[in-house]
C-alpha cells in the first residue's frame, strides 16, 4: 500500500526532537520503506561528532526501528505501545549526512500480538549506509 500522507504522530508516540521518521512510501506485511532527512532542527545531533557533520550511528538505528514501527501501526499489525529491547547485526558502512534524505527499506521478520522483529538497510541516494536487525516486545 502507498502511505501517502500519513501523520507519524498518529502512529508513534515519539515527538519532537526525538521523533525520527518523516515520510512513509511504501508498507506491506512484508516490506516497509520511510523516509528522514536530518536537517535544521536536528543540530543538536552534531553535539555527537561536532567538526565531522554526520549523524551518530544510534540515531540512525533508533531512526529506522521508528520507522518500521510506524508501518506495523499504518498496517494495523500491531496494538499498543512497543519498546525497543533488542538491536542486532548492526554493520555501517558509510557515515550518514546531515540535509540529505536517508531511506529504510525494512523486512517484517516476525510480527505477534506482543513481539515485532525486523531486519532493514539504509540507503543515502544509492549509497548503503548500514543494515541491522532488531526486536520490540510489548510494553503496555
Amino acid at each position: 500500500m502507498k502511505a501517502e500522507n500519513v501523520n507519524i504522530h498518529d502512529l508513534l508516540p515519539h515527538r519532537d526532537p526525538f521523533l525520527f521518521v518523516e515520510n512513509m512510501l511504501s508498507v506491506n506485511s512484508e516490506e516497509i520503506i520511510g523516509t528522514k532527512t536530518f536537517n535544521e532542527k536536528d543540530q543538536w545531533l552534531k553535539g555527537s561528532f561536532p567538526d565531522a557533520g554526520i549523524v551518530p550511528g544510534m540515531i540512525l538505528v533508533e531512526s529506522m526501528a521508528q520507522c518500521g514501527g510506524a508501518g506495523i501501526k499504518l498496517l494495523g499489525l500491531a496494538e499498543g505501545f512497543f519498546a525497543l529491547t533488542t538491536i542486532e547485526h548492526v554493520r555501517f558502512f558509510a557515515p550518514a549526512e546531515f540535509d540529505r534524505k536517508i531511506k529504510y527499506i525494512i523486512q517484517n521478520l516476525r510480527i505477534s500480538r506482543g513481539i515485532i522483529k525486523q531486519s532493514g538497510v539504509a540507503y543515502m541516494d544509492e549509497l548503503k549506509l548500514f543494515e541491522a536487525a532488531w526486536m520490540s516486545v510489548k510494553a503496555v
